[in-house]
């Protein structure tokens, strides 16, 4: 809830846009509660922070748990926000019951996961996975054309460490669900075993700008007309695959947007996903032929360019049952789930053993003020990610 007010949204939820102000006040927040436990700090040139707690055998790859800070510009209190403090409340505990691990521990910070800022999302975890080129990480800007690298370095969050250098051993993110699955079924743990696949498009439709009134119907060269078609498109492509597709249509601007022009140009985005690689193929083809089909109908040019290609993800077999046997031993009502959202740890899979976290959200709402969690049900996710962590940092080595 401290966390809550640094960046607080006008009806009780956050607003902290990555590499913003707030973000920046966040970010403090989060070193100097680290401080405060004899943590220290890592810095690297995307802006992740690693803080870590030494162990006895500090030559060995930390096990790391942690998430993001940064929110949507109406987000909630939890998304993100969750992984990052009970991996801190997790180095708390061990601090004050005086226990030292033998691999060291650490809690992550990732920039910019949300992706509301800068696009792509989950874009430092994926540079720190090699999925993005640092170059084309730092040059992604904002609607203001401020880029990344740019704000790093004006709010001090610019490191020295190279991204990608900083071993981790395991990661571990414990997340709300952002879905009903868990709360519909009374679970109080969802042991995330991947995650589904993620396209992403930017769309540009080019038709005439003309008046209004004088300009006949059959004569139009409509782009928001257009638009609107590819919106209920898209909506029937994801039904077209149900029950695991999804398909959203997210930012729309529209120009000249004026209330007597007819539009001449929109911009658009558009987000599917399904868990299965093939079936996400299927769906990126249909949706190209949707959008020349609109486009045609209309007389618009079109520009569809995909900016990003996530493909389905397995997370590893050891950390599944890590998270699967904490839950066990505690006694918390668990199943195994995929996720639905992108996180930073489907990034990080990629270079690195890791798992996810659940743990029920209210009526499965997230990227909203809303958004809210049982402070029992987070206690529940904390202590499963407490005996996982356990559970690798203190393995015998072979």
């Amino acid at each position: 809830m401290a966390m809550a007010e640094i960046g607080p949204g006008q009806h009780g939820g956050s607003s902290r846009l990555a590499l913003s102000d707030a973000d920046r006040e966040g970010r403090d927040l989060f070193v100097a509660w680290c401080r405060d436990i004899g943590c220290s700090i890592e810095i690297d040139d995307m802006g992740n922070i690693f803080a870590r707690r030494p162990g006895r055998e500090n030559a060995r790859a930390p096990i790391v748990a942690g998430s993001h800070l940064d929110t949507q510009p109406h987000g909630g209190r939890f998304d993100g926000i969750y992984g990052v403090l009970a991996g801190l409340e997790v180095l708390r505990t061990l601090h004050e019951k005086d226990v030292t691990t033998a691999a060291p521990l650490e809690v992550v910070v990732w920039t910019n996961e949300e992706g509301a800022r800068f696009a792509p999302a989950m874009i430092a975890s994926g540079v720190y996975a090699g999925l993005f080129d640092k170059e084309y990480a730092w040059s992604r800007s904002d609607s203001d054309g401020k880029t990344l690298g740019d704000e790093l370095r004006r709010i001090g969050y610019f490191g020295d460490a190279p991204c990608g250098e900083h071993p981790i051993g395991a990661l571990f993110e414990a997340h709300i669900e952002q879905g009903p699955v868990l709360e519909a079924e009374d679970k109080t743990v969802g042991i995330v075993v991947g995650g589904q696949g993620i396209r992403w498009y930017d769309l540009g439709l080019k038709g005439r700008d003309s008046h209004a009134g004088s300009t006949p119907m059959r004569g139009r060269r409509d782009a928001l007309l257009a638009a609107a078609e590819i919106v209920m498109a898209v909506q029937g492509l994801a039904l077209d695959y149900a029950p695991d597709a999804v398909g959203t249509v997210g930012e729309m601007q529209v120009m000249p947007n004026s209330r007597n022009t007819i539009p001449g140009e929109v911009f658009l985005t558009i987000d599917i996903r399904n868990p299965d690689r093939t079936v996400l193929e299927a769906m990126a083809e249909d949706l190209r032929e949707i959008v020349a089909k609109c486009a045609g109908r209309h007389g618009v040019e079109f520009e569809l360019d995909e900016i990003w290609d996530k493909p389905p993800i397995e997370f590893d077999p050891d950390c599944i049952a890590a998270v699967e046997a904490a839950a066990r031993e505690l006694e918390y009502p668990h199943r195994r789930i995929v996720s639905g959202a992108g996180h930073d740890a489907c990034q990080v899979c990629e270079v690195a053993p890791t798992s996810m976290i659940f743990v029920p959200c209210a009526g499965g709402l997230s990227h909203n003020e809303a958004e809210s969690a049982e402070p029992e049900d987070l206690e529940a996710g904390a202590n499963v990610l407490l005996h996982a962590m356990l559970a690798l940092a203190n393995r015998i080595q072979h």
